[in-house]
């Protein structure tokens, strides 16, 4: 089974040649213990001990031949005349009325010195040396474990799967039937690659995922390595970068060659525009290392053939900035785009997150899934996740549709803010505001539906309008100036029934001028202007458009100011037109704001009467003078 990292841990052959093995440490303990302890054991005393007084009448009695006493310890060993063995603890030194009583009695006396332990007399001298041998051997072994690090710096972190391991298929991935389809083929030539050469087909080597962030590139990858079941060596763009020059391209070589000693295999590189942007672009000239590290992957992806059963995968979300080079035919011959998923994908991937989650038998996923666009599958998991958390929170044993719905809020609005106390001013124009966005998006037909109006603090702002957009993969011009319409109706609202505006239009303002630029820049959606395109000019990164922004002159950007000047006035107009048509609608609808502070958008559509019912104008709910508080809506 390969591991992890395509580096194996070396044999414990290598291992014990690259430093001590584990037991010469215990080996050595036992050595300098045994030099200690077993010189004492040797010279320990033996025989029958007795007082020194009772030896000394024994000698009286004439009963011993001979005695050894040992200088500096007063220990004695005796040797009695019937072969008895005495040991006693005289004196340091014997007195001389006992030594002419040994002399008297023909007693055989011995001096000896202590026998010293010839470890522990060299100790003093030999520790300073083991000492610095010690310190040298230690600096030696950090020495060689850096150099190892850096001789091993120029090899792969790719991580490598087998198909040992748990595969992952095409049935893990929740929806994306076309995307399937399309990367098929790779599947089919890595699993029978000679039908493929009989007709003399050229698989693509490789394949470029693209598409937004938490859409599940990554997980599609693993599934072709899975469905074909041959190894998948996964890296990110940036483990190839390091501060060392040449490392990255060290690294690619070390990956293309691994890659070839599986065989058939699938590389996978993740986040790829780190290292495959432009070459040559940038203030300065641009990133060398990088460039080096793209020139070598440029020069391994022309090394080897369709043949060797070697294919690569990248995923970027950011295909506009990666380098030609790397997007021609021979290289990353294929885009497959992996866009967001539609409302029966959605509801598919809410299906496969909620297996492992305790879910009310009454919740209907399709519903759930509809009121999600432009979600990721990345935000749907976070999404049930979020409606389990309240699910705890309420001390309810089953996620329900009232979790799902508070998790949505959470994730699109943010959360609640209940520690906000406004006076019931503030209150007051909060809920013309709201009630103005609300008005506006109902009373026009282009404009996205009303979920929601809530006049309590959420996130960072004070009240939110929230609209659920339907599905769409274009843009009408009647929809954009509906959506206009609808920024300027909280502003409009707060002019008309206070007759002051306040700052909590600011987002809505800002939102709107980016629109209206876009319709007259990109879209060609001014008449006076007519049918040209200008792009961003936030390319300075890439080395584009860095002595000026723009590309038109100034006499077209003063055309270009005037016709988005225009496009929000008139719009700014439609609003306040409806707002004043509808003036009771607008008060019946902040009635309600402030009577209950959260309505739907059931509830706003019924506050509006039908058009041939007259609208008769009224006041403000209080004509209290006062400056207008800040007021959010969904689109701040």
């Amino acid at each position: 089974m390969v591991p992890e990292g395509h580096e194996t841990e070396p044999p414990p052959s290598e291992r014990r040649r690259e430093g001590w093995p584990r037991w010469s440490v215990w080996m050595l303990v036992a050595l300098v213990l045994a030099s200690v302890v077993i010189p004492g054991l040797i010279n320990r005393d033996s025989g029958t001990a007795i007082d020194y007084s009772d030896l000394i009448d024994e000698v009286s009695d004439g009963k011993i031949n001979s005695i050894v006493v040992t200088n500096g310890t007063g220990a004695i060993k005796a040797e009695a005349i019937d072969d008895v063995t005495y040991s006693s603890k005289g004196p340091v030194e014997l007195p001389e009325t006992d030594l002419e009583l040994l002399r008297d009695r023909n007693v055989t006396v011995e001096f000896r010195s202590e026998s010293s332990n010839p470890f522990l007399s060299m100790l003093p001298i030999l520790l300073p040396f083991v000492l610095i041998i010690g310190l040298f051997w230690w600096m030696q072994r950090r020495a060689q474990g850096q150099m190892s690090g850096i001789m091993s710096i120029g090899r792969s972190k790719a991580k490598t799967y087998t198909t040992e391991r748990p595969e992952t298929g095409f049935d893990d991935i929740a929806g994306y039937k076309s995307v399937k389809q399309e990367i098929t083929e790779v599947v089919d030539f890595l699993k029978e690659p000679d039908r493929f050469a009989a007709v003399g087909a050229r698989i693509p080597k490789g394949v470029l995922l693209v598409g937004p962030p938490g859409t599940g590139k990554t997980l599609i990858a693993r599934a072709v390595a899975g469905e074909a079941g041959v190894p998948f060596l996964s890296v990110t763009g940036s483990d190839f970068m390091e501060m060392f020059v040449g490392v990255g391209a060290s690294r690619v070589r070390d990956l293309f060659q691994t890659a070839r000693k599986l065989g058939r295999a699938i590389i996978f590189i993740d986040e790829i525009d780190s290292i495959g942007r432009k070459r040559g672009a940038g203030v300065g000239g641009g990133h060398d290392e990088r460039e080096q590290t793209l020139n070598q992957m440029l020069a391994e992806m022309d090394g080897f053939e369709a043949s060797e059963g070697i294919v690569m995968m990248a995923a970027t979300n950011r295909p506009d900035i990666l380098d030609p080079a790397l997007l021609r035919p021979g290289r990353f011959d294929r885009q497959v785009v992996v866009p967001l998923p539609e409302s029966e994908e959605r509801s598919a991937i809410l299906t496969v997150h909620a297996k492992d989650k305790s879910i009310d038998e009454n919740i209907d996923l399709d519903l759930v899934a509809k009121g999600t666009p432009g979600m990721s599958g990345a935000d749907l998991a976070n999404l049930v996740n979020e409606a389990a958390l309240n699910a705890v929170r309420m001390d309810r044993d089953s996620i329900t549709q009232e979790d799902f719905e508070a998790a949505r809020d959470r994730i699109l609005i943010g959360q609640r803010r209940d520690s906000v106390a406004m006076t019931d001013r503030e209150k007051e124009v909060t809920a013309y505001h709201e009630g103005g966005h609300a008005l506006i998006a109902t009373l026009f037909a282009n404009s996205d539906p009303v979920h929601k109006v809530t006049i309590l603090p959420t996130g960072q702002a004070l009240g939110i309008t929230m609209q659920l957009p339907e599905e769409r993969h274009a843009y009408s011009q009647d929809y954009i100036e509906d959506r206009l319409a609808v920024l300027f109706g909280g502003r409009m609202a707060e002019d008309t029934v206070f007759g002051v505006t306040s700052t909590g239009a600011a987002n809505d303002l800002i939102q709107g001028t980016e629109l209206a630029r876009r319709m007259v820049t990109e879209w060609g959606m001014s008449d006076r202007v007519g049918p040209m395109a200008w792009g961003s000019d936030n390319q300075v990164f890439l080395g584009e458009g860095l002595v000026s922004g723009r590309d038109y002159s100034d006499d077209t950007a003063r055309i270009i100011d005037e016709e988005v000047e225009r496009i929000l006035r008139t719009q700014e107009g439609r609003a306040r037109q409806a707002l004043i048509e509808h003036r009771g609608a607008l008060d019946r609808i902040a009635t309600a704001l402030l009577d209950k502070e959260t309505i739907s958008g059931e509830q706003v559509a019924q506050l509006i009467p039908e058009p041939d019912e007259s609208e008769p104008a009224s006041g403000s709910i209080s004509e209290t003078e006062g400056h207008p508080p800040t007021a959010k809506s969904e689109t701040d």
